[in-house]
């Protein structure tokens, strides 16, 4: 009857700039959807370069070697008899697109730009590409010679048009235009295009996922339709985590999907689905079409598909917060490790929550990797060895493979407590680090006593009989000296056991004190890498309780149990003085809903009060309100510069002050905001008038 289609769609873990990984990945998926009786294949967005580029999408050496690479894929046999749905930059009178190629047994059916860009937080795509805005208009594309060789082909369709085969319509959406409010598939499925396909390259936030399906299901429930979406997977050489979440809707159901966090580098998805319902569903919803049609000699049906069955809706089960921190992050970390030619990390573990929850993270994927190799997954296996330098290795435990690859160092001092100690050690013989006590005093005297060689004072802590300048110029010897330590063991920790290879040296800030800038510029939070640094300390804690009975890690509910403190400053009775919300002046869940406010709400001191003497006016005064914000803008931006040379953290918050690309601001300010403040000051004294009244 011709009547029901088998789709494919893909995630895949593709690297900027690694045009040889691309291909194979690119050319793995296709074979796996033919191998599945595919007709059509999606893959990502920008797939063949990779989306990362960032400024190398301005030299022609990426154009052309994305050239070069589509010139590979025409040329292969695997491509035939399947219309392969690629992603690439092109240059269109001297324009840059961001563009799909859609093309048919070495024939290029058309190049479709992107019309609507993602110019918003992490994105910043007008930097680098041009939007399409010419609607339903088609130019002609001249080919480059390498291209017209193997086509035959010296022009194709550019621009807003979509596919039509013998037996249905196929039009293409780019990642951001499925979250824009004039999103293609409306109009084209009031044109009557029947097949809608998105690639993306969509990163991973959390309790982002059900917006991504919510927006899918919505797509096809209003106009009806098929939905194939692709999206990229891992690390591609930035701070995002591409999620993948590979899926196909009709109708309003999803009715296959892939993995949204995995190890596997190739992922395909495919369903069998009947174009009559589609147009059951769309009854008389359709009109004249209006969009322009590339028409193409290729049926996606067969001629006898009475028996062939068709995929049924699926209930979408979506991961916990406290699971995705368990794999998202996991995922990021292991792609970087693999990548980056290193042979493990070494973690300042501190005994608190924050240190703990960054080895928990490189607990969960020590887990992650031993399932995949018990599922036989060749490409994790090549990978293990290659990073712990041993061709013959297996691991057989997630314990026993932590202890490879993963060092952990508590570094004391005079002012670290006896408890600290036993619960970073205790943590670690649970997790299988291999795992050093190291007394750093000698370090921090040394540092000292050259100070007061040269100036004849030697600097007290406020216990002591210090001053403010003193007491914190002390605590930052100490955290410093540490950074020193860490790159150091990292260095050569490796070498001391005789064995070869560096260690990449995690960082663990989470984002509530990289938004106040309550850590030492230069400090343990100076690291290559920072897998929580995106991340609250309230999800952290969950995340913990989380780990406790998911990895059984109950050397962390004591870890929990305790107060979150620096141990800069000395002790008193053995006991520490110092805690983290103490110095802070405000506690962890004030500060994140501060932040949420500051960023995604997009408040000034003075609107962030107005809305806070709402939300808190159950616990706090409007006067009490108005001190906390003061409090929490004077620190942000005195501490602000700290932001310039924080470690690259994955980012998993929405609130995140990442000052790369995510959050910019300037890093030198008035910090006594007294336009500002005069503000909240003036309607702090109207409430009080209000209140008397």
């Amino acid at each position: 009857m011709g009547r029901k289609v088998t789709l494919a769609t893909c995630s895949l873990n593709q690297w900027a700039l690694d045009f040889e990984g691309n291909l194979d990945r690119i050319l793995e998926s296709i074979e796996i959807s033919k191998n599945h009786g595919a007709k059509y294949r999606l893959g990502p967005e920008l797939e063949i370069c990779g989306y990362g580029c960032a400024d190398h999408f301005y030299e022609s050496d990426t154009l052309l070697h994305s050239f070069q690479v589509l010139r590979k894929l025409l040329e292969s046999p695997i491509t035939e008899d399947i219309i392969c749905d690629v992603g690439m930059p092109i240059m269109h009178h001297n324009v840059r697109y961001n563009c799909r190629v859609l093309f048919l047994n070495r024939k290029i059916l058309l190049i479709r730009p992107k019309m609507l860009m993602a110019n918003y937080g992490n994105y910043r795509e007008m930097r680098w590409f041009s939007p399409w805005n010419q609607l339903r208009k088609v130019e002609e594309y001249f080919l480059p010679r390498m291209i017209q060789e193997v086509t035959g082909q010296d022009t194709v369709p550019f621009g807003d048009c979509v596919l039509s085969t013998k037996d249905t319509c196929i039009g293409t959406e780019i990642c951001a235009e499925l979250w824009n409010p004039r999103s293609p598939h409306i109009q084209m499925g009031l044109d009557g295009v029947e097949i809608f396909t998105n690639s993306s390259a969509s990163h991973h936030e959390l309790r982002k996922a059900d917006q991504r399906v919510n927006l899918i299901k919505s797509a096809t429930t209003k106009t009806g339709g098929i939905y194939l979406y692709a999206n990229q997977r891992g690390c591609d050489g930035d701070r995002v985590y591409y999620d993948g979440c590979a899926m196909v809707a009709i109708n309003g159901d999803i009715v296959a999907r892939g993995a949204q966090f995995s190890l596997n580098d190739v992922e395909v998805i495919t369903a069998t689905v009947d174009l009559e319902d589609v147009r059951s569903y769309r009854g008389e919803m359709c009109q004249p079409h209006m969009v322009r049609q590339v028409k193409v000699n290729f049926s996606l049906s067969t001629g006898d598909d009475v028996y062939l069955p068709t995929h049924q809706p699926i209930t979408w089960n979506f991961h916990t917060p406290e699971e995705e921190i368990s794999l998202g992050p996991a995922c990021w970390l292991w792609d970087y490790l693999r990548r980056s030619g290193q042979a493990g990390f070494l973690l300042p573990l501190s005994g608190g929550v924050d240190s703990s929850s960054t080895a928990c993270i490189v607990h969960s994927m020590c887990v992650l990797l031993c399932r995949a190799v018990q599922d036989d997954n060749r490409q994790v296996l090549e990978d293990i060895r290659r990073v712990v330098r041993d061709e013959s290795y297996c691991p057989q435990h997630p314990k026993e493979l932590c202890g490879r690859i993963f060092t952990t160092c508590y570094m004391a001092t005079e002012n670290s407590s006896e408890d600290t100690c036993n619960r970073a050690r205790d943590l670690a013989n649970q997790i299988g680090s291999t795992h050093m006590n190291i007394n750093i005093d000698m370090a921090v005297k040394g540092i000292l006593g050259i100070f007061s060689v040269v100036t004849g004072r030697w600097p007290k802590f406020h216990a002591n009989g210090g001053s403010d300048r003193e007491n914190l110029a002390l605590q930052n010897v100490q955290a410093r000296v540490r950074m020193v330590l860490a790159y150091l063991f990292a260095q050569l920790s490796l070498w001391a056991r005789g064995k070869p290879g560096g260690l990449l040296v995690l960082g663990s800030a989470n984002v509530d004190e990289s938004l106040t800038g309550y850590f030492t510029k230069y400090d343990c939070s100076s690291a290559d890498i920072n897998p929580i640094g995106g991340i609250s300390k309230t999800d952290l804690k969950n995340f913990l309780i989380y780990c406790v009975e998911q990895f059984q890690l109950t050397a962390l509910r004591r870890i929990l149990a305790a107060p979150p403190t620096a141990e800069l400053e000395p002790l008193t009775d053995g006991q520490v003085s110092q805690t983290d919300e103490a110095d802070m002046g405000m506690t962890y869940s004030e500060l994140s809903a501060i932040g949420r406010l500051r960023k995604i709400s997009k408040c000034g001191p003075f609107s962030m009060f107005c809305k806070l003497i709402h939300l808190w006016k159950d616990v706090l005064s409007p006067m009490e309100v108005a001190q906390k914000v003061k409090h929490f803008f004077r620190m942000y931006s005195m501490n602000r510069h700290k932001m310039t040379t924080v470690t690259p953290s994955y980012h998993a918050e929405s609130y995140s002050p990442d000052d790369n690309r995510f959050d910019l601001r300037p890093f030198l300010y008035n910090t006594r905001w007294t336009w500002q403040f005069r503000c909240i000051d003036n309607q702090v004294a109207v409430s009080n008038i209000e209140v008397k009244q």
